[in-house]
């Protein structure tokens, strides 16, 4: 009898080792399967580190759409805001590098390297670029009550009394606050940073008065600029912008050189194949030709760009540089 059981318990194990190793091989037959076929052959999760609604957002819905529609696949939209971007960008650092985890970027993330002694990633090692979808420059905003019309004055009044006029940012660190900073070195004025809790209350503290100047974006600023509650001044851009062509450049105004552009792109993790990689950027680069894209990414003042992997890399690289200067410039620290 005794026997007789140890026979049956070993025939059990057997038997649940036998299957467990016919599971294994059946997963791993259907991932082979999955692996020869083209890619994509799944949906694909689209990160965006951004809260719903923004324009950032409604850009990374547009494109996640037309990729949809292209590759016959469902592109998931993940909102993962947090820490101005860096837990969504770390969530898609760390996933598998398979073509099937994207992370929409923008400026800021450039930024965080110099501004954070500690990233849980690397902005160049552990990412694969795919292409830049857009860019937009920001405007720069001063209340109607102070006495300034152009930027010369207001270089003029900042130099006559220092310390007088404050800007608002959407916190330390954000595009805008680099630029303000940039600015205030490129002109030699003096003018007092005043950090808000996110960008809309910083651009509602200008129309407020509570704040002299700011730097935002047209999309959300010309509400307050077409009825006259803001006055803008010029735009941050290399040249004027399609959307207020009457509007001179920083650089025209009388500070050479000056330019500084918000941008959208989109990420892989790093190791993703390179034929993958280059399907996605085609893929983008041909919905930016699109009339009806054109027209959206107009509406919320982005203007198509649409480089190269490689051209997206060495942007990225440079921008990492240009923006560790002016925060070591500006003694700039994270909250």
């Amino acid at each position: 009898m005794i026997r007789l059981a140890t026979l049956q318990v070993s025939v059990r194990r057997f038997a649940l080792a036998t299957c467990g190793v016919l599971a294994v091989a059946a997963v791993t037959m259907v991932n082979m399967a999955h692996a020869q076929q083209p890619y994509p052959n799944r949906p694909i999760r689209v990160i965006v580190p951004l809260a719903p609604g923004g324009a950032g957002d409604i850009a990374a819905r547009l494109f996640g759409q037309k990729l949809s529609d292209a590759f016959n696949q469902q592109v998931v939209i993940d909102n993962r805001p947090g820490a101005g971007g860096i837990i969504g960008a770390d969530l898609a650092a760390k996933a598998a590098p398979d073509g099937y985890t994207l992370v929409l970027v923008g400026g800021n993330h450039t930024i965080f390297p110099s501004l954070h002694k500690k990233m849980p990633y690397d902005m160049i090692k552990d990412f694969a670029p795919v292409s830049m979808l857009a860019a937009y420059p920001h405007l720069l905003l001063v209340n109607p009550a102070l006495p300034i019309k152009s930027l010369k004055d207001l270089i003029a009044l900042a130099k006559t009394k220092p310390g007088l006029i404050n800007y608002s940012s959407g916190g330390n660190g954000s595009t805008a606050h680099m630029t303000a900073e940039l600015f205030k070195s490129s002109t030699g004025i003096n003018v007092v940073h005043v950090p808000y809790k996110g960008a809309t209350p910083a651009l509602v503290a200008v129309v407020a008065g509570e704040a002299g100047l700011a730097f935002y974006s047209a999309s959300a600023a010309m509400q307050y600029v077409k009825p006259g509650r803001l006055r803008a001044l010029a735009t941050t851009g290399e040249r004027r912008s399609p959307s207020i062509p009457d509007l001179p450049t920083v650089a025209e105004s009388g500070v050479p050189g000056f330019e500084t552009t918000a941008w959208s792109g989109l990420l892989a993790p790093a190791g993703t194949p390179r034929p993958v990689i280059a399907k996605l950027y085609n893929e983008l680069a041909r919905i930016l030709q699109i009339p009806e894209a054109k027209e959206r990414l107009a509406a919320i003042d982005f203007e198509p760009v649409g480089n190269t992997p490689e051209a997206f890399a060495a942007y990225i690289r440079k921008d990492i540089q240009k923006w560790a200067k002016v925060v070591k410039d500006s003694g700039a620290k994270a909250e």
